[in-house]
């Protein structure tokens, strides 16, 4: 689960915490208003989506900015510093990413373009942003993850293509039975597409083509049909999330809702 640290400033509102979703270092918050970096570097991928207002700053001692309009991404081991461009400060999201996800030959073409003007990129990041909270399903942060790196490798590489049609009922079966197999403890995504021989993303559009949805909405769709029988035999709430893999109840009760529109506690009566 995601360690949480809290940061006030006096200028600023900070939130940042730790994922545990493996190629993530840290997720930071933050509105700054009159707030100036310094220079400085990263032992991490940098990857950064303006809110509100704009930055200026410069890598490698070049002029950049970062807007609402792009997505930014800064190498590490490269200085740069930031600062509001416009009066008011600005509001930011930030994911560092380990150095292997992207690749340290990928170092120098991030310095020439660290931004990219992609709806696409911006919407998959800001989903991941969202999916990074104690109360989701690490499969799902992780599968979005492997969405995000794909498509800043393609920018990286030059190549931003549509990804060719995937069609591997076989994959997406053997992954279908892994879930079912391992419904408590869950499955984590990197090592079951390693063990099926194919990368993340190519398990995660084969299963969702093949099954009609992504793995981590089965796998969650699942644990609720477990849980619904659990409740109707009279086992507690409480202990129904931690049989069924929820982290605790309130995780249990927030997909219960979603998925049948009452709590589990209501529908345990209900019988």
């Amino acid at each position: 689960m995601a360690r949480f640290l809290y940061v006030p400033d006096v200028a600023a509102d900070v939130v940042a915490w730790r994922p545990a979703v493996p190629g993530l270092t840290e997720v930071f918050h933050a509105r700054f208003t009159d707030h100036v970096y310094p220079a400085h570097t990263h032992d991490a991928w940098t990857l950064l989506l303006v809110d509100d207002g704009a930055v200026r700053y410069d890598l490698d001692r070049h002029p950049h900015g970062a807007s609402a309009a792009a997505v930014t991404l800064l190498p590490p081991g490269v200085p740069h510093d930031g600062r509001s461009q416009f009066p008011g400060g600005f509001r930011k999201r930030v994911l560092y990413l380990e150095p292997a996800t992207l690749g340290e030959e990928r170092v120098g073409r991030a310095v020439d373009r660290p931004a990219f003007a992609d709806p696409v990129l911006r919407d998959r990041v800001s989903r991941l942003h969202a999916a990074l909270t104690p109360a989701t399903e690490d499969l799902e942060a992780a599968s979005r993850l492997a969405f995000v790196v794909e498509r800043l490798g393609r920018h990286l590489d030059r190549a931003v293509t549509p990804p060719d049609p995937v069609r591997d009922d076989r994959v997406a079966d053997r992954l279908r039975d892994l879930l079912d197999a391992r419904l408590v403890e869950g499955l984590p995504l990197e090592a079951a597409a390693a063990d099926l021989g194919v990368s993340a993303t190519h398990l995660v559009r084969a299963f969702t083509r093949r099954h009609g949805l992504p793995p981590h909405r089965y796998l969650t769709g699942r644990r609720v049909d477990r849980a619904r029988r659990l409740l109707l035999a009279g086992m507690p709430p409480a202990d129904v999330a931690q049989a069924v893999g929820f982290h605790d109840q309130a995780h249990l009760t927030r997909h219960f809702r979603r998925m049948l529109a009452t709590t589990p506690a209501a529908y345990a009566r209900s019988a």
